[in-house]
């Protein structure tokens, strides 16, 4: 009884041994089972398509693609501009004095030519205007930008400080009309006349 069982259960176990055989060896010159001629061309196909996608690999130097999005790397940010150099202040003279050395607008020739037609508009005769001509010479070439560097007189009258030619025309920095007719109103005042004030600098050096 005990033999029989034992060689059917070794017969079984031949049976069964001889199947594997077929099914995962179908190389060796059996014939594979009906699944196994399924699922082997199914299986090639996949592992073609695997094979595929892992060589089809293609690179951007810059750009990286996955799961639909794609991210670029940000451009460095431009430098900052250079600071803008801060404006120079304006000028002042070194006597102290609370405005700036103008620019000339008129030569002393045009300036003279204006201060004969204001000496005449006074009523003073030509020596008079000779007086102004040599006093003014003297004092400031009759330019309206001189400056005294010592004291800050200003303009063609030397005046001291040059803002008291502010109640002659706001434009007393610039402007050989408005100094001469303030240097002439102080000359009157002061001296009555040109001639006047030219005898006073002889005298003293100064008017």
């Amino acid at each position: 009884m005990h033999g029989r069982i034992a060689l059917s259960l070794f017969g079984f176990m031949t049976v069964f041994g001889l199947l594997l055989v077929q099914i995962m060896d179908p190389s060796g010159g059996a014939v594979a089972s009906p699944y196994y001629q399924g699922a082997a061309p199914r299986l090639s196909e996949r592992a073609a398509q695997l094979l595929a996608a892992e060589t089809d690999v293609s690179y951007e130097p810059a750009t990286i693609t996955r799961d639909n999005y794609t991210v670029t790397e940000k451009p460095k940010p431009p430098p900052p501009p250079p600071p803008e150099p801060e404006p120079e202040a304006p000028a002042r003279s070194s006597g102290g004095s609370d405005y700036s050395v103008p620019v000339a607008v008129a030569d002393p020739g045009s300036a003279k030519a204006i201060a004969a037609d204001m000496v005449a508009a006074r009523g003073w005769g030509s020596e008079q205007f000779d007086c102004l001509v040599a006093l003014w010479n003297k004092e400031s070439g009759w330019r309206v930008n001189a400056m005294n560097p010592s004291s800050g007189a200003y303009g063609i009258p030397q005046a001291l400080p040059g803002n008291k030619m502010a109640t002659a025309g706001a434009d007393w920095q610039t402007n050989a009309a408005t100094q001469i007719t303030w240097g002439l109103g102080y000359i009157s005042g002061r001296y009555g006349t040109p001639c006047g004030a030219w005898q006073s600098s002889v005298d003293r050096g100064w008017y």
